[in-house]
């Protein structure tokens, strides 16, 4: 009994400082000690957490190389020209800019993880409104809503889709195949209801703004990244870690930032966000102690078994509410283990669910609440209100449609 106590009073603990961050401490600040304190009194044992840290291990490494990467890739101007090619598309129109904020938000997401969307991307959708005069609230909603919806694709779009893509035990071509139509459904989804619920504001013509000119490709990052992203199939079928690819990249990066003097190294090991990833592994320790204590019992009971269209979208629902009630990541952590028994088209419900579900609550992910914070920075208000109306519109239908297509998937496809 006491454990179970402690476990979720440090999980609530950890929960409070991410999505509040008194004293805008780093995550880790309460997250490491929670850690510490569910080891030191027995209720996870040291066998678990040593399972725990291999488990998370390479996860924490992908992560690690993939915002070193996408940072450099920032500094060789890849984002800027982003806001270049979005505002020449646009051509001073509101709808096609919100247009090309989906199709790029969706790429990056997919590509460079949610995170370079979130924190290098979103400040560039701001600029690019200002320059061209017209209201940014649809644009920079998009790149929030983005994020989170978009990073279904490939298993190195999210932190999520890392943790469980051993859990699938599908090779990374097969998870892209597999996912390739829900993310595609579920961003329509969410393309539809903005085009309807900011028609105002799409509608509002833009103010007076200079041509934009043509924007300068920073070819040598963008052939990087390609590369990277081939390089992460072709690692599948050898059996090597995508976080090898990943750090590949990000040293081809750093070495010809490093030499022209564009960064430092330890430029380099912030832009790695080690408080985060120490974050992170503290993170699974706790969610593991409460799972060892009554959490997986209790959602072994909840969760359906098999692969039909009914359990899948119960398995999907599931844990698109858990990822609002304790936030997305201590719910892949808590389900995929559960899910995994079920085989691999069950595991891709629970990411349906963790990576969709997140958009109807500020603290259903941390992108959002990262979202958010940079939004406040550049004077942009964000009313509850508005984003929960926004949120119940979009997500059910999302979050229904996408596991229909991830079911037709399964059925056409194989797992």
């Amino acid at each position: 009994m006491i454990s179970e106590f402690l476990s979720v009073a440090m999980l609530a603990l950890v929960l409070f400082g991410a999505v509040m961050r008194p004293f805008r401490l780093p995550e880790a600040a309460f997250a490491v000690p929670a850690a510490g304190v569910v080891v030191l009194c027995g209720a996870v044992p040291w066998d678990h957490v040593r399972e725990e840290a291999g488990r998370l291990g390479p996860v924490i490494g992908f992560l690690a190389a993939v915002l070193v990467l996408a940072r450099l890739c920032a500094d060789e101007g890849l984002f800027h020209a982003c806001g270049g090619w979005m505002a020449r598309w646009a051509r001073a129109s509101p709808p096609r800019l919100l247009g090309a904020v989906f199709v790029l938000a969706s790429v990056v997401t997919a590509v460079l993880s949610l995170d370079a969307t979130v924190v290098l991307l979103t400040p560039v959708v701001f600029a690019t409104a200002a320059r061209m005069g017209v209201r940014p609230k649809p644009h920079v909603y998009a790149g929030a809503h983005l994020s989170n919806t978009a990073s279904l694709l490939l298993p190195v779009s999210n932190l999520t889709n890392l943790l469980a893509f051993a859990a699938t035990g599908l090779s990374f071509t097969r998870f892209a195949v597999l996912m390739l139509l829900p993310w595609l459904v579920a961003i329509a989804v969410e393309y539809a209801v903005f085009r309807r619920f900011f028609a105002a504001d799409l509608s509002a013509p833009p103010a007076e703004s200079a041509p934009e000119r043509r924007p300068e490709t920073p070819l040598f990052a963008v052939v990087t990244v390609a590369a990277t992203l081939v390089g992460f199939p072709v690692a599948s079928v050898f059996d090597v870690d995508p976080a090898w690819v990943a750090t590949a990249g990000a040293l081809v990066m750093a070495v010809r930032a490093l030499s022209r003097r564009r960064t430092t190294v330890p430029d380099i090991v912030r832009a790695a966000s080690v408080p985060f990833l120490a974050f992170v592994l503290a993170l699974g320790v706790v969610v593991r102690a409460v799972v060892d204590n009554g959490l997986g019992e209790a959602l072994g009971h909840v969760l359906p078994d098999g692969t039909s269209l009914p359990a899948l979208l119960a398995t999907a629902g599931v844990a698109a509410l858990l990822a609002n009630l304790i936030n997305n990541l201590p719910a892949v952590l808590a389900l995929v283990p559960l899910a995994s028994a079920s085989g691999p088209g069950s595991v891709l419900a629970v990411l349906v669910g963790v990576n969709i579900g997140p958009n109807l609550t500020y603290a259903g992910s941390l992108a959002t609440l990262l979202w958010r914070r940079i939004a406040h920075q550049h004077d942009h208000d964000i009313g509850l209100r508005e984003f929960s109306r926004l949120g119940l519109l979009t997500t059910p239908a999302a979050l229904v449609l996408a596991t229909a297509a991830l079911w037709a998937s399964l059925r056409l496809v194989g797992a």
